[in-house]
């Protein structure tokens, strides 16, 4: 019964977070009509990536992985209503420490603002006001991901994940209704996410009351279930977020590189989003709940395939998508965001910043699988000597490869002036962050996979050497073809609207088609992930 009901949940929450990145893209569309990437925009994303560093971190990193296995274990061994005492508790404290967290963030905004805006005033003021707006999102965002949580450990995946599309709804609204009304128009986007905030709560309380899980909140720090998940989540809040902590680091050094660097990075971000979050985000938190049941009743065959299933599965998915996205970056940025405001410049200039996130894709997705098997066993201390060395491995990496770009890059004239100078007034630099962000993610991986089979808690299922052999030829086929089809292609910063649509429809249906007749020709069927 565990793996159709893997499987039903993963469907059930990739439809809805599907629908969710959808919307996501065309909120970026609206987005990058309205607004020109420059200092205002680099104004924005970092006032909204912080606070969404802390969705992360909640929503999808450390509170669920903390939670979700101490409230099924209560859920499985105790009465429904030491479950509700758990789910007040929980949201008394964790909405209390987070107000306290809201309030700190509003008082030292404009410190927060400095490390993160660079020199530029412009920048500063903008970022200040913006983030005023958007950081009481943490505290919204947070209970929403409480109430997300229990629903899931009821296997009710789609309303969790088909929240997001407020938040996308209104900053959709905000873009297109509201920036024109506005003096400041930019600023329209901080009242949009402060009101998705407020929204997306209010949106998972009736779900929780069918389940008699709507209870009053009340502080319990010296709770014993709730002192449990607070041990077991202060570990994770760095170790399941280490991909974020290297995206704000990477949000800190843009700052000081060309004007708009920021925004190009942010919106290279979207394009991850969909295979990352549609499969990568849906099978780890569809796979938690499993294999936090699987543990309690110590079922270590039901664990392993549990775990292999979702690898597998992973693989298929985040193996070609990172291939696609590489070979595709600039006439999907050109298609979906060359429209207005956005110029065949800032096409070239994000699609270099797709290429280098892209190529740590299966890594990141990976990622999302492997940690719930530490999680699940409540193991929240090994995620994260894995999550330091890739965060100074990281480090290490931005410097290096700015250093290599910028010896490659910079003119004389510009090295003249000094080495800040020179970042400065130098496009492209961005991409030495995003290269340094997929290989540390690498190395997150490959300690957290050693670790994991050192634990001796995971059995390797048979088959693993056809898998992988018939995965990579289907990609090696699925790469040549799009290859083959791109140097037909025209040059899609030039073109119509209507050419760019008609030719990478063209070439992402042809890739697709060609990546699944590949692996059917070689005998893949859809049972295959079903048997493990």
């Amino acid at each position: 019964m565990t793996k159709p009901k893997m499987m039903r949940g993963l469907l059930s929450f990739s439809s809805m977070t599907m629908v969710s990145r959808v919307l996501g893209l065309v909120r970026d569309i609206a987005f990058n009509h309205t607004f020109q990437p420059g200092a205002a925009t680099d104004a924005f994303w970092v006032a909204f990536r912080i606070p969404n560093f802390m969705r992360r971190l909640f929503a999808e990193g450390s509170f669920s992985t903390a939670f979700v296995p101490v409230f099924t274990e209560v859920k499985e061994t105790r009465p429904h209503a030491d479950l509700r005492e758990l789910m007040s508790r929980v949201a008394g404290t964790l909405g209390g420490v987070l107000m306290v967290l809201t309030a700190l963030g509003l008082i030292f905004t404009p410190q927060v603002a400095w490390l993160f805006a660079g020199s530029s005033a412009d920048k500063f003021g903008l970022t200040t006001e913006l983030l005023r707006l958007t950081f009481p999102f943490i505290l919204f965002i947070s209970l929403t991901a409480l109430a997300g949580g229990a629903l899931n450990s009821f296997n009710r995946f789609g309303l969790p994940a088909l929240t997001p599309v407020i938040l996308n709804l209104c900053m959709i609204a905000g873009a297109l209704w509201l920036a024109p009304r506005l003096e400041v128009p930019i600023l329209a986007m901080g009242w949009a996410v402060l009101f998705a905030g407020l929204l997306q709560l209010v949106f998972q309380l009736p779900s929780l009351h069918t389940i008699d899980l709507l209870t009053f909140p009340r502080w319990g720090w010296s709770h014993p279930d709730v002192r449990k998940v607070m041990r077991l989540m202060v570990p994770t809040l760095f170790g399941s977020s280490i991909a974020q902590v290297n995206l704000l680091l990477d949000t800190a050094i843009a700052a000081r590189l060309y004007v708009g660097s920021q925004t190009w990075l942010s919106q290279a971000d979207r394009f991850l989003e969909l295979p990352l979050g549609v499969f990568g985000i849906a099978l780890g938190t569809v796979i938690l709940p499993t294999l936090s049941r699987h543990h309690v009743k110590t079922d270590h065959e039901g664990f392993s395939r549990a775990l292999d299933w979702g690898l597998r599965t992973t693989l298929l998915i985040s193996a070609p998508a990172m291939i696609g996205l590489m070979l595709l970056s600039q006439p999907l940025v050109a298609t979906l965001f060359q429209h207005g405001a956005f110029k065949a410049i800032d096409t070239r200039m994000t699609a270099m910043s797709v290429v280098g996130l892209s190529f740590g894709l299966p890594a990141f997705a990976l990622v999302k699988i492997v940690l719930p098997a530490f999680y699940a066993r409540q193991d929240t201390k090994t995620p994260v000597r894995a999550g330091v060395a890739s965060l100074v491995a990281n480090m290490v990496l931005n410097v290096l490869f700015l250093v290599v770009l910028y010896q490659l890059w910079t003119s004389a004239d510009s090295r003249a002036h000094g080495v800040w100078f020179a970042l400065a007034h130098t496009r492209g630099l961005h991409l030495a962050l995003g290269l340094a962000s997929a290989m540390a993610s690498y190395l997150n991986l490959i300690l957290l996979w050693r670790w994991l089979r050192k634990a001796g808690v995971y059995d390797q299922q048979p088959g693993w050497a056809g898998f992988s052999g018939r995965l990579g030829l289907a990609c090696l086929v699925m790469a040549a073809a799009v290859g083959f089809g791109l140097w037909w292609a025209p040059d899609f910063t030039v073109v119509s609207t209507a050419r760019r649509i008609i030719w990478l429809g063209v070439l992402v249906g042809g890739g697709v088609f060609v990546y699944l007749a590949a692996l059917f020709a070689m005998g893949f069927r859809p049972r295959d992930l079903r048997e493990h």
